[in-house]
């Protein structure tokens, strides 16, 4: 079992590269972030250099005002586009393997999607050996994101293409948006690039909850799935309190 430690979430008190640092001191197979623009590039590649930990991911910028991402906003082509290129640029740098380009909140959902389709293939033919990834995020947490559902993302995927754009599969947002998680990952195996874990409905430590982890990893493990499981949670208190659950899954 190897397990990511998401750093938007984890150590955020902590400049990112001492967050890298305190991820590779607590056993954690790898790291991943939100929005590390303001690192210097050579900053971040040294403490994953230093600590041999891979960064898997990162976002593109969220916008402002709440919008949660650009890149199905009509006629913001251009914020959405710069938002992408600055993406990959940092991820090219750092040596991260994928970027979320984020969606956002668009008014007019038809118009929306086109946009998205739109700069999802300017990302796809940008990025090189870099993955594309979307997320499902679930309405309830972000009402009126464009892409809800793991149905909708596959058939994005799908429609669109291209070998290097792969379903995020967030198994809290998941949950949350249909249930019968296990099955609905299954049907989408081949499309997903990473999965991520979090407690439902409180989104804390993944071993409380509605969720059983560890036989969905063990189920996950059986199916074909070989990739990372990012700690995407919020600890309700210091992170280094909350890491009891990781013995549990990294058993496994």
């Amino acid at each position: 079992m190897k397990l990511s430690a998401n750093l938007g979430f984890l150590w955020r008190e902590l400049p990112l590269p001492e967050a890298i640092r305190a991820a590779k001191r607590a056993g954690f197979d790898a790291v991943e972030c939100h929005f590390p623009f303001d690192v210097p590039t050579d900053e971040a590649r040294a403490a994953l250099d230093e600590t041999g930990l891979p960064m898997l991911g990162l976002n593109t910028r969220p916008g402002e005002d709440g919008e949660f991402g650009l890149a199905a906003l009509p006629d913001r082509e251009a914020d959405a586009r710069a938002a992408i290129e600055q993406a990959l640029d940092y991820a090219k740098a750092t040596g991260c393997r994928a970027v979320h380009v984020m969606a956002g909140k668009p008014d007019d959902s038809a118009r929306a999607d086109a946009a998205f389709r739109a700069n999802l293939s300017h990302a796809c033919e940008l990025a090189g050996n870099t993955t594309i990834l979307i997320e499902p995020i679930n309405t309830r947490d972000v009402p009126g994101y464009h892409l809800a559902t793991i149905e909708q993302a596959a058939e994005i995927v799908s429609a669109l293409g291209y070998p290097n754009l792969k379903i995020m599969a967030d198994c809290y947002h998941l949950q949350i948006m249909g249930g019968d998680l296990l099955r609905r990952i299954e049907k989408h195996l081949p499309m997903i690039g990473h999965v991520q874990i979090a407690a439902v409905p409180s989104r804390g430590r993944p071993d409380e909850g509605e969720l059983n982890y560890p036989w969905i990893a063990a189920a996950l493990r059986d199916m074909g799935y070989e990739g990372y499981f990012g700690a995407e949670y919020r600890p309700d208190g210091p992170t280094e309190d909350s890491l009891g659950w990781m013995g549990m899954l990294q058993s496994r």
